[in-house]
């Protein structure tokens, strides 16, 4: 294997750096590489995995005013193109506005997460908080045959070219965004092309939601009016519909008119919405649910006059930190504490009752279908274990939720994986005959890989096991995208 460094930028963080999530597992990187023939060092590459599996990941490059936070770190992709038996590797750094300016500065400008925004050296951020760097480190889907990413607060898509990785520059619809930005998590319908997608901000309507078709044209914008500021992270969609939420865990509405945004439980229910793809405000029904906040859906589809709503339930949205442990800022990130459990909720609209039952009781997260399955009926969730008390995935599981059966995958003590990459085989006739791909990380052996597992079977372990040129960072999103989606 032949590793070519593409670029190396500039960074000024320590060589001893002891900051949890800029350590171990979660240890950036600055160097962009470039590798046109992966080494395979067990197994081989299925000749009938054909696309590009592709994964964000938060990678800071210096100190933080103040304080780091996780979310804080600038987007870098990792990427691995398959075909015809073979693999290729890039990885590259989103060049965002923030991420240039700090390459010039040599320092943190942006005030983070946990910081007093008072503190920035520059407050023009793109975010729903404002005064944010947009670092498009969260998401990433393929769409119009151009890898787009995505900052979880709303920020701008960034146009990355699925081969070589370089950015291509924000998004524009015949020279327009909205002036709220974009959130993660934007969805495909690969059955349509459509790319269905919301903002929120602190100025009334609070919501909106669009659609893009396949050639890339805005067809739709709309408001959802909501009673107030709100932190939606994540939609749904079905063949007809778009699911919106109005979940209790938002910005206490008295401190974010001092300008503090502190983030509260509240004592309201979850809200549900059902709006028509090219429906309006006038269209949208509410559904009421018991209180709860969800990071992620996996799915939604319709069944006779209900619309069926999964993901990851929360039984401790906002977990209270032991008096003792002073990482508990960080620990509330990890899916023990968060209590995660895969869950349901049917939306009936000829009743308006919403009826919701637990599916699991164990905590996975991160759950991934069989995207031609987006917005249709589906059987299968490929979803993530969490390391006790830390934001890092220990292992997989397949979720069957139609008879609760579980295939597990654990990983070796040490060994970290990303949110997976669901693959569909060339001849495939049956939802989870598929591969699964992801990314991992050694940390006792300094060296990460690219793992291929069979969909049926994950708990056999790697079919293939690849070697990347880099022990590479943890990081949040993935995407796969077949040939076909590619330019």
């Amino acid at each position: 294997m032949t590793a070519i460094e593409v670029d190396r930028l500039r960074r000024t963080l320590p060589d001893d750096d002891a900051h949890p999530y800029r350590s171990g597992a979660w240890r950036p990187q600055s160097t962009e590489w470039r590798v046109d023939d992966v080494e395979v060092i067990e197994g081989a590459i299925p000749d009938d995995l054909e696309g590009l599996y592709a994964r964000n990941t938060e990678n800071p490059l210096h100190e933080a005013i103040t304080a780091y936070h996780p979310f804080d770190g600038d987007g870098m992709v990792h990427a691995i193109r398959f075909g015809g038996g073979r693999a290729s590797y890039r990885n590259r750094f989103v060049r965002t506005t923030g991420l240039i300016a700090e390459q010039k500065a040599g320092a943190s400008l942006w005030a983070g997460l946990a910081e007093n925004p008072n503190r920035a050296v520059r407050t023009d951020g793109f975010t729903a908080r404002g005064a944010m760097k947009d670092a498009s480190s969260t998401d990433l889907v393929v769409h119009g045959g151009e890898i787009l990413t995505s900052f979880w607060q709303c920020g701008e898509l960034y146009r990355l070219d699925p081969d070589g990785l370089e950015t291509l520059g924000p998004t524009r619809w015949d020279g327009w965004f909205p002036p709220e930005g974009v959130s993660a998590h934007t969805k495909v319908d690969e059955a349509t092309g459509e790319l269905v997608f919301f903002n929120y901000s602190k100025v009334a309507p609070y919501l909106h939601f669009g659609v893009v078709d396949r050639a890339g044209r805005l067809v739709h914008y709309t408001p959802v009016p909501l009673p107030g500021p709100r932190l939606p992270h994540d939609i749904a969609i079905t063949e007809q519909f778009v699911v919106l939420n109005d979940l209790p865990m938002h910005w206490d509405e008295d401190l974010l008119t001092r300008g503090v945004h502190a983030v509260r439980m509240h004592d309201q229910p979850t809200r549900l919405a059902i709006v028509p793809r090219r429906g309006t405000a006038d269209d949208v029904q509410w559904f009421e649910a018991d209180p709860t906040y969800v990071l992620h859906w996996t799915n939604a589809y319709e069944d006779g006059d209900e619309v069926v709503l999964e993901g990851f339930h929360q039984g401790a949205p906002q977990p209270k930190p032991a008096v003792d442990d002073e990482m508990w800022m960080f620990r509330y990130l990890a899916l023990d504490w968060m209590e995660t459990r895969l869950h349901r909720w049917r939306l009936n609209r000829r009743t308006g009752v919403c009826t919701e039952e637990r599916m699991r009781d164990d905590f996975t997260e991160f759950g991934i279908i069989n995207g031609r399955y987006t917005g249709r009926p589906h059987r299968y969730v490929w979803a993530a274990q969490g390391e006790p008390g830390w934001f890092l995935f220990n292992g997989f599981v397949r979720h069957d939720t139609k008879t609760g059966a579980d295939d597990v995958l654990r990983l070796p003590e040490g060994v970290f994986g990303s949110e997976v990459g669901v693959a569909p085989k060339a001849d495939a006739t049956a939802e989870d005959d598929v591969y699964i791909v992801t990314l991992t990380t050694d940390v006792a052996g300094d060296r990460s890989e690219c793992w291929i597992l069979d969909g049926r079977r994950i708990s056999d372990g790697p079919i293939a096991r690849l070697r990347l040129p880099e022990r590479i960072s943890s990081g949040t999103h993935s995407a796969w995208a077949p040939a076909t989606a590619l330019r």
